[in-house]
């Protein structure tokens, strides 16, 4: 059975509302759902950089106009960042050099989300992205299940590109209550063989609005099989957004986790969570 253990690691003036966060040479790149920028928290200094998404971007971007910035991975240089898709607002995709720190390119990708709702059966407003996983070959992009419908759904898209020329798999998830509540996926890492999730507990049944936070969830999927193979409640609490690789080893695996707390104050926690294998 998994042992596990969560620490407080660091607080970081200047972010607010973290959704997702990546661990690349000493740095948390780190983004917020209600910020137009990338943020990079060098932790030999302790210094944040700001990376500009948007042609005016802004530390606290009103609730409708916002992009919702709600997935971030990464492969080779660069980093990707997604939109959540529950609005009309929030279908852009941002590609990110973490070497050169420019903005490579962005994409609408209005019509594959469309596209994923249809083939799941997902409907608009139960659609809601909020983990990204890209091993160079394959996308693996979560939808939380925080709508009426309680649709975690694991879509898994492989082609030349996410905009004209792709192929589509999903496969739905049931995962388990806190206090009653389903809890549903905020963010997910590949680990060799093993997708490693997060999902939250939220007293709510939209993906626009939020709800009391009952707690958060760490779990696995077996890459071969996409089968469950665990799941552990790792705070009463937290709404846990953001998940990262810090260390490994035969026994153990060290993640860093950031918190969305749903307000404007911009300060944000990492925690380190310690999974013994």
């Amino acid at each position: 059975m998994q042992k596990i253990k969560l620490e407080l690691l660091s607080q970081i003036i200047g972010i607010g509302s973290a959704s997702g966060l990546i661990y690349k040479d000493n740095s948390l790149y780190i983004i917020g759902d209600n910020s137009g920028y990338l943020y990079e928290y060098l932790l030999d200094s302790n210094d944040l950089k700001r990376y500009p998404l948007l042609e005016n971007p802004a530390e606290n971007i009103i609730k409708k106009d916002k992009p919702d910035y709600e997935a971030i991975t990464s492969y080779g240089e660069d980093l990707y960042i997604f939109g959540s898709g529950s609005t009309e607002k929030r279908n852009g995709m941002i590609r990110f050099n973490a070497i050169t720190k420019n903005l490579i390119s962005t994409y609408d990708l209005t019509d594959l989300y469309a596209v994923m709702q249809s083939f799941a059966k997902v409907n608009q407003t139960d659609f809601n992205l909020e983990g990204a996983i890209y091993d160079g070959k394959s996308w693996y992009l979560f939808n939380r299940g925080n709508g009426s419908n309680n649709r975690n759904v694991l879509f898994i898209i492989e082609g030349q590109n996410l905009i004209k020329d792709f192929k589509i798999r999903s496969t739905d998830y049931k995962l388990p209550k806190i206090k009653g509540i389903t809890t549903s996926f905020t963010d997910a890492i590949l680990v060799n063989n093993t997708i490693y999730f997060l999902a939250t507990a939220e007293d709510t049944k939209s993906t626009y609005d939020d709800g009391e936070v009952m707690g958060s969830i760490i779990g696995g999927i077996d890459l071969r099989t996409m089968k469950i193979t665990f799941t552990k409640k790792i705070s009463d609490n937290h709404k846990f957004e953001g998940l990262t690789i810090w260390s490994q080893s035969i026994d153990k695996i060290e993640f860093l986790l950031c918190e969305d707390k749903d307000t404007n104050i911009l300060e944000t926690t990492i925690y380190k969570l310690t999974l013994n294998l």
